[in-house]
Order: C-alpha cells, then structure tokens, then sequence
C-alpha cells in the first residue's frame, strides 16, 4: 500500500452477502482502528442476520443503496471521504444469469463502472491527498474451463462462459483500465468456489444439506464429475486483506484453496458428515437422495488455480483444512435450517 493512503475509513460493497459480509466480520475483528461502512442494495441474496451480527459494533454503518446510483455514491463519498473501496457487490448465481441476464449487466459492468468514476472523481481530483485503494473482488470464472490437468494463473487468457463470468470478465477489464488510464491505484483479485457459513440457500452446498436435511432429492447437475477448488471463507477474507494492504497498485491475483473436488464426490462427502452429525431417522444414508439432473447450459468443467504469485509476493497461504471448514459449515447451516 502507498505510503500517502492510511486507511482509516473503508466502503464495503456487498456487504450483506456472503463472502462480504465475513470479510466485513473479519475487518471489524482484526482492524479495530477502522471505520467500515457497508453498501449494500439488499437484493434477494443479502443475509439479514449477516447485518444483525454488525450492529452492535460502533465502527460500522450500514447504508442501503445501488452501486449504478451515481447521486447516491456521490453523496455518500462526500459524507465519508473513504480512504478505500472493497468491491463485492455483484449478481452472482450463474443459473440466474442464464435465465435473466440483464441484472448482471447491469449491476456486474454498469454498477462497476459507476463506482469506479465515483472514485476517479473524488480520488484524483485532490478532494482526498493521495486518492485511494479500489480492490475489486473477481472470479476464477473469467478464466473459463480447464481440461483434466493445468490450473488458472494470472496470466491465464479470458474465456468466459456464461453471462454471469462475461460481465465479470468485463468488470474486471473496466478495473485494469482505471489503473493503466487514470493511474489509479487499483487491484484485482479471482477467487475459487468458496464455502463457509452466511452463504445463500440457493448456492451448491448449502443446496446438499438443506435438500438433504429435508428429505428432498440433493440435485447434480449433468454426470457429476465437474470438477472446483473449494476455499474456506475465512481464508478467502485473508487473503483480501493482505492484497488491501501490501499488493502493488496495478497486481492481479488469483486466490484458491489447491482442494479440487468433482461435484459427486462432495455431494458424497457432505452427505457422510451428515450421515455423523445429523443422522436420518431412518438410518439411511444421506447420499441416497442425490439425483442427476439435466446439466446446466454452457457448464464449465473444471476450475482450479495456481496461488504461487500470491503466496511468493505477499505470503499468503490457506490455513484451514478442508474437513475442519466444512465442518463449520455444516454445524452452521444444522443450526439455521434446524431454526428454519
């Protein structure tokens, strides 16, 4: 980070979802010097109780609005001055980009944009001495599918697949170009699959459970053996903080958990922790539920990255293993569904 930019207050977008909103936790826990304001436009994907866990805190202001509402980002800047802008917010469910993609053009490209010349215009006009750090949050997705061997790097070409990794691909591009036009200081991160506990019902492996805990049939698309690099939250929101403070401006990092898993595998794994910790009145096996379903269009078949850069440049490293992380999840969502 610039010696000119001292963080003291941070804008958070998308901060009632998931990884947002344990990036946010995480700050409040870690940073206790920083002022956090969350932005966030409460779409169907925000987690109420992910808000509810912040209010107490002092240092932590909520503020409901759009990040394409360039009035409403202008007054907010002017009122609080950030010193940075960690960039979530986005739609983000590829199934829904296949059905109605229009959302994610908007939000995913003209929100980005939106905020990106709200920071150009408060950060290098002199209104704030030294401007200010824009992370912007991306995907592995961007990168396309792999075949059966290889991982993503940085340098890994733009290929994606759906309307869901194309407006993030675009958002990514409209960030570089921030830097390399205007010189602002900003950097870009693409992240694996992540799991972990606040994540939406309707996302993979809170699917398994919820699906499974209720009786239902536990969905997989296609034959099963599409393969992602899973990461725990938590480390994901680690790693963000160390490319906040310590990345160059202009560096791209991807960020992954090196823990490839084929659908059904998982599907097979979740379903025996489960099988232990909440076992069917039946006895029967939770896995006995999972049902192929017809795959999903344009679906990727293999993700997986390559964190080297991440790791030899600024040190970072996942911390968590993959059974202690899902078992955190899991009594996590017990707990929410058994409440539900």
């Amino acid at each position: 980070m610039p010696e000119s930019v001292d963080i003291k207050t941070i804008l958070v977008t998308g901060g009632a979802g998931f990884i947002g909103s344990n990036f946010i936790r995480y700050i409040l826990e870690t940073r206790p010097e920083w002022q956090v304001v969350n932005l966030d436009k409460l779409t169907y994907a925000s987690n109420p109780e992910a808000l509810e866990m912040f209010n107490t805190s002092s240092r932590y202001t909520f503020a409901k609005g759009d990040i394409a509402d360039r009035e409403f980002l202008e007054d907010l800047f002017d009122h609080y001055r950030f010193d940075a802008v960690v960039h979530f917010a986005a739609e983000s469910h590829v199934d829904n980009s296949i059905s109605a993609p229009a959302a994610f053009i908007q939000t995913n490209l003209v929100g980005t944009f939106t905020l990106l010349e709200t920071c150009r215009r408060h950060w290098l006009n002199d209104q704030v001495a030294g401007g200010g750090r824009f992370l912007h949050i991306s995907t592995d997705e961007v990168y396309g599918s792999l075949g059966e061997s290889g991982k993503f790097n940085e340098e890994s070409p733009y290929r994606p697949n759906s309307p869901y990794s194309a407006s993030k691909a675009g958002s990514d591009h409209l960030a570089r170009s921030y830097f390399h036009t205007y010189g602002m200081d900003v950097v870009i991160t693409n992240c694996s699959n992540n799991y972990g506990p606040y994540q939406h019902a309707e996302k993979f492996i809170p699917t398994i459970i919820r699906k499974a805990l209720s009786g239902q049939e536990i969905p997989v698309y296609g034959d099963g053996t599409n393969v992602r690099d899973w990461l725990y939250v938590e480390d994901h929101c680690e790693a963000l903080l160390v490319c906040l403070e310590k990345a160059a401006a202009g560096e791209q990092y991807v960020i992954g958990g090196n823990n490839e898993w084929a659908n059904l595998d998982l599907v097979r794994y979740i379903c025996k922790r489960l099988d232990k910790l909440a076992p069917r009145a039946d006895g029967a096996p939770y896995y006995n539920q999972m049902r192929l379903v017809t795959d999903r269009l344009g679906h990727d078949r293999r993700y997986a990255v390559d964190a080297g850069k991440l790791h030899s440049q600024l040190g970072w490293a996942p911390r968590t293993g993959f059974q202690e992380g899902m078992d955190r999840t899991i009594t996590w969502y017990l707990q929410k569904f058994k409440k539900a």
